[in-house]
């Protein structure tokens, strides 16, 4: 079985929508919701909200440590 994960938030209305899932349309899926736990939220993604500013974004990285290039 193939597992798509979806974060989302509930409307205010109680209601949730799943927008652009990559299934095909008539597709039988099986949904189950679980509330995100902060400490989930951390260790999925412990660098988040950890870049101060980026220097050269587009320059690559490491270029001299490929032997390829030598």
């Amino acid at each position: 079985m193939i597992a798509y994960r979806l974060e989302t938030v509930i409307l205010p209305n109680g209601e949730l929508q799943l927008k652009k899932l990559p299934f095909r349309p008539g597709e039988a899926v099986e949904v189950i919701v679980l509330p995100l736990s902060p400490q989930m939220a951390e260790e999925n993604y412990p660098l988040a909200n950890t870049v101060l500013k980026y220097e050269n974004p587009t320059e690559p990285v490491a270029e001299n440590d490929w032997d390829v290039l030598q």
